[in-house]
């Protein structure tokens, strides 16, 4: 297990990394704290007292975790049974953790088909949001497995949908196979270009209406929205995403960032960046779904869905 101090100091880099990252990190750590723990008990002594220890441990009342712990914990074994044995107790298949990650965006993460399927038999939401407005659709474009998009495809997961960053599943896939599979399903749908852009364009017009609404009723423009952040904090992301320079100066030599107080902002701002930088080459991707989508409607070369 990692030393105290050891955790603290990675706390920073923790908290900058995506829903899955953060995850993946998790599961890393819990690994190894299983193996250390194993390895202690192998190596205790035999003797009496450690073994009279031993039971009593056994005989405390065990720890108990909440049911949407278990349920993630099963998924992410690829337990189908347990998973199964959970779902048939009257658990709900949209249980959530604390980053609003459900067992379904778990299984897409892992890409465990069939603990999926069977989330999505027992009525799970396909298009379930967690903390950062990732669904299970995104999880499995960005980590390229076909076989999940396809099945969330055939539930009609929404391709549209936008993570808090602005991105859609397809602008988060790098497997080839996979983004074939979505950039097809979207020629299918009917998605063009102009489609794409007005719904990026659905945040601004929302938070405009919801700026409007608070002047008309002079409410303060502070107050926190649904994840936390305020409306201004919001305002500063929207101007960073949409190519804001973080670097211009004003009169008195100084940048935005140097007038910024609040270091939680800072780094988001700067995190918004870096992922506008990323978010370019996806220009590219969206003048190759235009030209697809321009061409014979009818013979689709590729069918993702079966």
């Amino acid at each position: 297990m990692a030393e105290h101090q050891e955790l603290l100091a990675e706390m920073a880099a923790v908290s900058r990394l995506s829903t899955p990252e953060r995850l993946r990190h998790a599961q890393k750590r819990r690994a190894q704290q299983l193996k250390k723990w194993a390895q202690a008990e192998r190596e205790t002594p035999a003797t009496p007292k450690a073994a009279a220890e031993r039971r009593r441990r056994r005989r405390r009342k065990r720890v108990t975790f909440p049911a949407s712990v278990r349920l993630l914990e099963a998924a992410g074994r690829h337990d189908v049974e347990e998973v199964r044995q959970f779902l048939e107790s009257g658990m709900s298949p949209d249980l959530c953790n604390e980053d609003g990650l459900t067992a379904l965006h778990q299984s897409c993460i892992d890409g465990s088909v069939p603990v999926a399927r069977l989330l999505l038999e027992a009525g799970a939401a396909v298009d379930a949001r967690d903390a950062e407005l990732w669904t299970p659709l995104h999880a499995a474009a960005t980590c390229g497995h076909l076989r999940l998009a396809q099945l969330l495809l055939q539930r009609g997961a929404d391709l549209l949908a936008l993570t808090s960053d602005g991105d859609m599943p397809y602008d988060l896939c790098e497997d080839e196979a996979t983004l074939e599979c979505l950039e097809s399903a979207m020629a299918q749908r009917g998605v063009t270009q102009e489609r794409i852009e007005e719904a990026r364009a659905a945040p601004e017009r929302a938070m405009l209406r919801e700026i409007r609404q608070r002047l008309r009723h002079g409410a303060p423009l502070d107050t926190p929205r649904g994840h936390g952040g305020d409306t201004l904090v919001a305002l500063a992301e929207l101007l960073v995403a949409h190519g804001a320079d973080l670097g211009a100066r004003s009169l008195q030599d100084e940048t935005p960032l140097d007038v910024c107080g609040d270091e939680e902002v800072r780094a988001r701002l700067l995190e918004l960046q870096q992922r506008r930088a990323a978010a370019l080459s996806a220009r590219d991707r969206q003048e190759r779904l235009q030209r697809r989508a321009s061409g014979s409607r009818g013979s689709a070369t590729h069918t993702c869905v079966t």
